[in-house]
This record gives C-alpha cells, sequence and structure tokens, in this order.
C-alpha cells in the first residue's frame, strides 16, 4: 500500500469571518487549529467544502492555508483544498499549496462539466502530473453532479501521486466494491461523518469530519475505537453523537456548525453569499453546548 497522508480523524475546518469586515479571520483560524492540536486530532483540511473555499479569493486561500501550516508546524499533516472543475486552475492552486508547505492536496472532482468516468480519470493524471504532494481524490456527488465509480478508483489507484479517496457518496455498497477492487493500493477516509463506522469496518482509515469543529476528540475517540475493532462501543459512541451530527446537517454545511461554533464563542457566525445564516436552527443545536469542549 501506498504511504498515507494520515490514518484517524481529519478535522475540515471552517474559515472564520470578521463580524464588521466581513474578512476571513486569520487569528481565530490558528485559535481553531490549535484548538484541534490539542483534543487529538490527527490532520487538519484547510479550504474545503466546510471552509467555504468557492467563495475565498485567491489570496484569502493562501493566507489560509499560511496560517494552518504555520499552526500545525509539522504536529500533524495539512491537507488543503485545491480543486476545481478547470483543470488547469487545480494545477495552479495545487502549486501554490505546496509552496505554502502543505502535505497534501484535497482535490475534488470537476463540478458542473459533467465529465465522464474517463474525464475524471484525464483530470486526476494531468494534475498528478503536475504536483509534488499526495493528493486525496473527494468524491461529493450531491455537489458536484457527478459520481465517480468503483471501476475508476480502480485506475486512479494506479496513478502514485494518489494515496486516498474522501468519499462522501453516501452508498455503503459502492464503498465496499470501491475498497474490494482497489485492495491496499489506496485509503479510503469517511467523507459523512455519520457513516465513520460501517466504512472503517470495510477496511476504510479514518474520516475528514465537520463534526471535529466542535468534538474533536470524540471523533478522535471513535476512530481510535474502530482501528481497534472495538466496534460495539464504537456503536455505543456513535448513538451519543448521532443527533448532534443530524443537528449539523439540517442546513447547507458549514451553516450549521458555525452556528454552533458561535454559540460556544469559538468564532462568529458569519459565512459567505450565497449561503446565509438560519436562525431557525440556532434553538435546534443551542441544546448541544454543553456537550462541547471549552477552546481554552
Amino acid at each position: 500500500m501506498k504511504e498515507m497522508l494520515f490514518e484517524g480523524s481529519a478535522c475540515a475546518l471552517v474559515t472564520p469571518f470578521s463580524a464588521d469586515t466581513k474578512d476571513v479571520d486569520l487569528s481565530k483560524l490558528q485559535e481553531l487549529g490549535e484548538f484541534q492540536l490539542r483534543n487529538g486530532t490527527q490532520a487538519l483540511v484547510v479550504c474545503g467544502t466546510t471552509g467555504e473555499a468557492a467563495t475565498l479569493t485567491y489570496e484569502e486561500r493562501c493566507a489560509c492555508i499560511r496560517a494552518v501550516v504555520e499552526t500545525a508546524n509539522k504536529k500533524i499533516p495539512v491537507v488543503a483544498g485545491t480543486g476545481s472543475n478547470n483543470t488547469e486552475t487545480a494545477v495552479r492552486l495545487s502549486n501554490e499549496a505546496e509552496k505554502e508547505g502543505v502535505d497534501g492536496l484535497l482535490i475534488v472532482t470537476p463540478f458542473y462539466n459533467k465529465a465522464s468516468q474517463d474525464g475524471i480519470i484525464a483530470h486526476y493524471e494531468y494534475i498528478a502530473q503536475r504536483v509534488s504532494r499526495p493528493i486525496i481524490v473527494y468524491n461529493v456527488p450531491s455537489r458536484t453532479g457527478v459520481d465517480i465509480k468503483p471501476q475508476t478508483y480502480a485506475e486512479l489507484a494506479k496513478i502514485n501521486r494518489i494515496v486516498g479517496i474522501k468519499e462522501a457518496n453516501g452508498n455503503i455498497s459502492s464503498i465496499a466494491e470501491t475498497i474490494a477492487v482497489c485492495k491496499e493500493n489506496i485509503a479510503i477516509y469517511s467523507g459523512n461523518d455519520d457513516q465513520t463506522i460501517p466504512i472503517m469496518a470495510l477496511g476504510g482509515k479514518g474520516i475528514i469530519s465537520v463534526s471535529a469543529n466542535v468534538i474533536p476528540r470524540t471523533m478522535r475517540s471513535l476512530v481510535d475505537l474502530c482501528k481497534n475493532e472495538k466496534y460495539k462501543r464504537a456503536a455505543d459512541l456513535q448513538k451519543e453523537i448521532t443527533m448532534l451530527e443530524k443537528a449539523l446537517f439540517a442546513d447547507v454545511n458549514p451553516i450549521p456548525v458555525k452556528e454552533l461554533l458561535a454559540l460556544c464563542g469559538f468564532c462568529e457566525n458569519e459565512v459567505r453569499l450565497p449561503l446565509t445564516n438560519n436562525a431557525t436552527i440556532r434553538n435546534l443545536l443551542s441544546e448541544f453546548v454543553p456537550m462541547i469542549p471549552k477552546i481554552r
């Protein structure tokens, strides 16, 4: 098997914005990164979907990546979201992230274009030939409009630079087939928090988690239990956090998780258009505040 970027629980970090200027709050981003380090998170993912990368300027993305790399200080890997539906743009973003010192690249499938399976393979091959860091492929068809098939993964797994998959297609049968055809040639991470246990039971290596923004220690415990094949205890822990995870997806990610972080005093409850705050979920999320560890 290729060397993994990480094994265990990674946090898909939010990007905090200031309430007055709506600018990226880099100091808060670093505080959130430090909170993750203190609570056992095993990798940090910056500028992903949860980080609202689609609304960040090129300069803001570079600044966020730089800030998280500085915070991690080589203690745990940093993975930067550098995907695009323009293959050349994905290369450019990836090269810039590499200059900032990231350990790996999270590259989402090309969205909107609706590439064929052959087009998806060509997209990743082209990028892989032009970057120097390991790549995690990100499959999230609910957002992109395309779904990577198991046999396509088998081809992607042959590319040396591609070492992992963040799988968020929600289809356990498809994920089982992917693991079967790829064997040990690629690491699979759950892209849906509530599917961590079945994916790891099938041979997955961890989770890239939204919930870890607010319960990092719990997510670390969950993957540790799965890694040690203590699935009964993992299931019991999952039951304790299921309603929280459901609430965190009561609206489009990252609207709810930012609301809960704000309720806990971690950062401002600011998202960028076209996302908007949802006051109706505030009461729903407020009951979970006692579950959340303090940032300091």
